[in-house]
């Protein structure tokens, strides 16, 4: 928990004009200053910054906020990550901190080490820019990519000579550990003798690509042979600095392009993005040397709400297609978008648009494939859906791709195309489907009046599988009554929305947090996470309550009402807080034991969809990982009375 007497008190230290002036050219005008917005494109400056409010504000986009906001908008950074840094430009330490001595000062230690290892790499950029420039078949290999000086020098990009030990010209020791842990130089039989190790580059005659993470510090390298020769690309390895499944090539380069052009454009390879960029296509990142992960789409979805994948239409295109989808399934919610393009065989985005020029790409973007035909074209491969067996192979494909969408109305929209796809009723394929009640355990006509589902006991070897259907015994003196003979019909949880009280966790715990919003720094940086991942109108009113506190601070619900009022949520909130406001006033362990239901029930999800797809080792160990956290969550004390 960060206190936030101690957010008020950083920044009435801080000043805003610095803070901003580090990424945005600003000029005095009158008492503020003055810049081009850098979060929309714009040739005339709108973008103020206010010393006497310690503010800033956009009369072009519209956005406004202080120094934390400030640097989570404009460098991706969360919360606590931003605060942390302005803490520690004016001499702060945060409260917040909970670990023991030993774990901060670890901490500490690995902090430094990482600004130490960002040092190295960033001193190796500027060694291989100035090599760039004494090369010419260097610079005539970029040129006849059709690439400028400019665009080369906003990416920082290189040469690394030939030779075995061109670092050593660069670094006071070529021997210095740290160039072996940054990744630039490989040591042969390092756990012999000294006298016995030997030391080379890694990158050796090929154009340098720098890897910068979102706050612009320099992480790692990808190198590109000039002309033939393997690997073509070669990456640095991981580190503590770098981790290829976490980072995307470009993204630190496209955060204005992505606010510009309101998508991400996701490729497959350094110099597509760079070729990109040099058509105008300022919004393209890369994954680097390895399929999309759904760390990758979680950090795209923190700059914008639509992502484009872009692959060649090949077959190794089509496989790394089909990993990006499954990376993304889980954070399509109903208000972001995702698709998918594929060029034709002969083309990367490079020579695409190289031959073909910006407005021909624009258009293969414009009629990229949504999301949701993606899954049913997956599902569908290999089908035939003239015969039974097929459309049933449809179904089977299809189920865990679905199982991993959010709950929302896309979710139930896609329910409906695939089961007019595979020539099925609507409600019957909800029946097998939404609840996870396989076919053989479908309630049957006889089984009686008013069953439901009976769990199995905790810790039960069957804890976590799919739910049966118990037949129970009749009554003697049974009548039927209400509406019992339509319980078969399963429940479509769209139906009367918007509910007139909260009675889900997600409403209940956003309930909580709207009339107790100085709980929100109360709850771990997971917790934060989980809430933010909720679809829907939770997500959007978590999304706002967050950037309202770093703004605002906390405050009473009559002071919140104001600012959702303002902000055009107000009929939303008021819906999510119902007619409670009269009830008693629930406790903070209450928010707890609600944020707990969340969290069991999004690893069960996670462990129905890999059950789903009959794990084998890894995965199953994964799944029984998962399956005991459910239980030991579910261990815990239940909420107070």
């Amino acid at each position: 928990m960060i206190p936030p007497g101690f957010i008020q008190d950083l920044l009435s230290r801080v000043d805003v004009v610095e803070v901003v002036g580090r990424h945005v050219e600003l000029k005095k005008a009158g008492i503020n200053h003055k810049g081009l917005c850098p979060f929309h494109g714009e040739k005339s400056p709108s973008f103020i910054v206010s010393p006497t409010r310690q503010t800033y504000h956009c009369f072009g986009c519209g956005v406004h906020g202080n120094a934390i906001g400030f640097l989570m908008e404009h460098t991706g950074a969360g919360f606590v990550e931003a605060v942390e840094d302005l803490a520690q430009q004016v001499g702060m330490q945060v409260p917040e901190d909970e670990r023991t001595p030993e774990e901060r000062e670890r901490a500490s230690a690995q902090k430094a080490r990482q600004v130490t290892l960002s040092e190295v790499l960033e001193r190796a950029s500027d060694h291989y820019r100035a090599q760039l420039k004494k090369s010419p078949r260097a610079i005539d290999y970029l040129k006849n990519r059709g690439l400028t000086g400019q665009i080369a020098a906003q990416f920082a990009l290189g040469y690394s000579p030939e030779g075995w030990r061109t670092l050593a010209s660069a670094f006071p020791s070529y021997e210095d550990p740290l160039l072996a842990e940054s990744g630039m130089v490989i040591v042969q039989n390092a756990d012999g003798p000294e006298a016995e190790q030997k030391r080379y580059d890694r990158f050796r005659d090929r154009i340098m690509f720098p890897i910068r993470n979102v706050q612009g510090e320099f992480i790692g390298f990808g190198g590109r042979v000039l002309d033939k020769g393997e690997p073509k690309y070669l990456n640095s390895p991981e580190t503590p600095v770098f981790s290829k499944g976490r980072e995307l090539y470009g993204l630190f380069e496209a955060r204005t392009g992505l606010r510009q052009r309101g998508y991400a454009l996701v490729v497959e390879g350094y110099m597509d993005v760079v070729a990109l960029a040099q058509n105008g296509f300022n919004n393209a990142v890369a994954t680097l040397g390895t399929a999309c992960t759904a760390e990758h789409v979680q950090k795209l979805f923190r700059f914008t709400e639509s992502v484009v994948f872009s692959f060649d239409g090949d077959a190794a295109g089509r496989r790394a297609a089909g990993r990006a989808l499954e990376a993304a399934l889980p954070h399509a919610t109903d208000v972001r978008t995702v698709k998918f393009l594929f060029l034709p065989t002969e083309h990367d985005p490079d020579s695409y648009v190289r031959q073909l020029g910006a407005a021909a790409f624009e258009q293969c973007v414009a009629e990229a494939i949504p999301l949701s035909r993606q899954v049913m074209e997956t599902a569908a491969e290999g089908c035939d859906l003239s015969s039974a067996e097929g459309r049933a192979r449809l179904l089977a494909n299809a189920k865990p791709l679905w199982n991993a969408l959010p709950q929302g109305l896309l979710k139930r929209q896609l329910l409906g195309d695939l089961a007019r796809r595979a020539q099925l009723p609507d409600q019957e394929l909800m029946g097998l489907w939404h609840a996870g009640i396989p076919a053989t355990q479908e309630r049957r006509p006889d089984d009686g009046p008013d069953l439901g589902p009976t769990p199995p006991p905790e810790g039960s070897a069957g804890a976590g599988a799919p739910t049966a259907w118990k037949k129970k015994e009749w009554k003697k003196d049974w009548k039927p009554g209400g509406d019992w003979k339509r319980r078969r019909e399963p429940e479509d949880e769209t139906v009367g929305t918007p509910r007139r009280a909260p009675v889900a966790p997600a409403d209940n715990a956003l309930r909580m947090l709207l009339l107790n919003c100085a709980w929100w720094d109360d709850l771990p940086p997971d917790d934060h996470q989980l809430l933010h991942e909720l679809p829907g109108p939770h997500g959007e009113l978590i999304a706002w309550l967050e950037r309202h506190l770093v703004d605002h601070g906390a405050g009473p619900w009559a002071a919140l009402q104001e600012a959702l009022a303002e902000a055009g949520l107000i009929e939303l909130a008021q819906r999510m807080v119902g007619g409670l406001l009269g009830e008693e006033e629930p406790l903070f362990e209450h928010l707890q034991q609600e944020v707990k239901k969340l969290r069991i029930s999004q690893l069960e999800a996670e462990t129905n969809r890999i059950a789903a797809s009959n794990p084998q080792g890894e995965e199953l160990e994964r799944f029984k990982r998962l399956r005991a956290q459910i239980l030991s969550l579910k261990a815990v004390g239940q909420a107070p009375a």
